[in-house]
């Protein structure tokens, strides 16, 4: 059922179907290939819009699809054509972490890899239009063959504009949150630079899981699990930090300045006004955009408002910190309540302090009392907020000691922790039958 053109997909074993997602089952391979290149080419889709002029397309239509011969010899290429085809949408596919046999980062791999990540990046760009360019020449190519067959040259046209083609087109800021996403994957131990695919991914897994998988680990991930994001580097594992780790390792240390500026530029938005891009700064992009971007439905990095990454947050965001699904036990909230939530608490009771020292020195500089009186009504704010938060909320749901069941999926099991994660729109909706 689609609005654009018809399509067809191979499909492996272990999928179930719909009765919006027909398949026509074959004895071979070789008849699979066949039938796959001739649903997709030009004839059949002009066919079709003949034979169906609506949305939904059935089965009876399509049984009605004349088919020349497998056995025509000038056809005999098609069923290469459509391997070749495969494979280049596989591997597009598999790009990106929504792909069950995701392994790697494409910025990192070694073909792609240069010394600064603005190299690499055009290096993925120049392979990515490669991909695109030759998946549309493939098609042509399968057009021109079934037109042929059907001795149709004259009436229908073998070109295939690129905007049909689907493969992923390389984009600085989609990149560069994918890098991001994989970054933070590393920093839980889903991801490991020195395996590929997935590392830490069932329930309660613990950080000596990852060590017994990767013994010597290039990137060691974090020890708890628990990463805070906040508005300046309180802790030793910030997530700023440790992106910032990250970036030295996979990239050569000469370059991680400009490494850092090409990252903020791709980040960048353009200026109402001016329309030149303004970069966004790492920290800004991890304490306001990151988790945006993980419930979101981009395929690069986006989870589906079914997030594998859990922002614990106050209120208004004062305090923030991500956890990892597959790495919650049920002592996660109490430690993040020990290890992080109080004393943060601490550090903020002495950063106001200093603060007041500051704003009541009459030696001090005007520009120093003003700026220390303005960050006392902010610390005034964020202590009241979490510290409402942490007795009325954090607290009781952390003795708790909620247990979870993967099984039950991320939906029931993020619905446990009403107060503390940040609200996902529509994810309490009832599922429809």
């Amino acid at each position: 059922m689609t609005s654009g053109i018809f399509s067809a997909r191979r499909f492996e074993s272990g999928y179930l179907l719909d009765t919006a997602s027909n398949a026509i089952y074959d004895n071979t391979k070789i008849d699979a290939l066949y039938h796959l290149a001739a649903l997709n080419s030009a004839f059949a889709r002009d066919t079709f819009k003949v034979l169906n002029p609506t949305l939904n397309l059935s089965c009876g239509v399509v049984d009605l699809l004349p088919m020349p011969p497998p056995s025509l010899e000038s056809l005999s290429p098609v069923k290469g054509i459509a391997e070749l085809l495969i494979h280049i949408a596989r591997a597009d596919w598999d790009n990106f972490e929504s792909s069950w046999d995701f392994c790697d980062q494409p910025l990192l791999r070694p073909e792609i890899t240069s010394s600064t990540v603005e190299a690499s990046w055009r290096n993925w760009e120049t392979q990515s239009t490669a991909a695109i360019r030759r998946m549309q020449e493939l098609e042509t190519e399968n057009n021109r063959l079934f037109i042929a067959a059907y001795g149709l040259e004259g009436e229908l046209q073998p070109e295939v504009p690129e905007a049909q083609i689907t493969l992923a087109r390389a984009d600085r800021r989609t990149d560069m949150a994918a890098f991001f996403s994989y970054a933070v994957g590393c920093m839980m131990g889903r991801y490991s630079l020195d395996k590929p695919g997935l590392i830490l991914a069932n329930a309660g897994a613990h950080v000596e899981d990852y060590r017994a998988k990767v013994p010597n680990s290039t990137f060691a991930p974090d020890e708890d699990g628990i990463l805070p994001v906040l508005d300046d580097e309180w802790f030793s594992d910030d997530i700023v930090g440790r992106f910032r780790e990250f970036l030295r390792i996979t990239f050569d240390e000469e370059s991680f300045v400009a490494n850092l500026r090409f990252i903020e530029e791709s980040l960048g938005k353009p200026e109402a006004k001016t329309g030149k891009i303004k970069p966004t700064e790492i920290r800004s992009y991890f304490v306001s955009e990151f988790y945006k971007n993980h419930i979101s439905t981009e395929r690069a990095y986006g989870y589906k408002k079914r997030p594998i990454y859990w922002m614990v947050s106050s209120p208004n965001g004062s305090f923030q910190a991500l956890i990892y699904l597959h790495r919650y036990t049920r002592d996660t909230l109490n430690r993040m309540l020990d290890g992080y939530v109080r004393p943060f608490l601490d550090k903020l009771e002495q950063r106001q302090q200093a603060c007041t020292v500051i704003s009541n020195d009459a030696a001090a500089k005007p520009a120093a009392r003003t700026a220390a009186a303005k960050e006392l009504l902010k610390l005034g704010t964020m202590l009241k907020e979490i510290r409402e938060w942490e007795r009325d909320t954090l607290l009781p749901l952390a003795q708790k000691r909620i247990e979870l069941d993967l099984d039950d999926g991320v939906k029931v099991n993020y619905l446990k922790f009403k107060g503390i994660l940040v609200p996902i729109a529509g994810l309490e909706k009832k599922e429809e039958d």
